[in-house]
């Protein structure tokens, strides 16, 4: 299993998250992150110029099985580029273990109902 994380900008969530769901990735996490980066952006508050260090964007956590790997990050790239820059990162993490809490399953069956596995396999 793998946890993927992808900070993207707030602009493309919609398309990101369409994107997952085409490709039957139907559970995930979100929340507003603001980090800093290399590009010094100007911005305007009413009618008033200021440079801006600070970039608003969307962080995803998504845990997947390990066949669903490539077909999530592909669905993330493609919907999140812009090709200019900050269309953001994705970063990958080793899963140990999962457990479900309501039914006690682990491992891989714990990510989602039967309906699901079946789809997936």
């Amino acid at each position: 299993m793998k946890k993927i994380e992808a900070i993207i900008r707030k602009s493309k969530f919609e398309d990101v998250k369409e994107a997952l769901y085409d490709a039957e990735i139907d559970w995930f996490s979100y929340w507003d992150i603001t980090g800093l980066g290399k590009t010094i952006e100007e911005q305007y508050v009413r009618g008033q110029a200021f440079l801006s260090g600070y970039i608003q964007r969307r962080m995803l956590s998504i845990v997947v099985r390990d066949i669903n790997l490539e077909k999530t990050v592909n669905a993330i790239m493609k919907a999140a580029w812009t090709g200019e820059n900050g269309d953001g990162k994705i970063f990958v993490y080793e899963i140990e273990e999962t457990y479900r809490i309501r039914t006690g399953e682990t491992g891989p069956k714990a990510l989602y109902n039967g309906e699901s596995e079946n789809k997936t396999k």
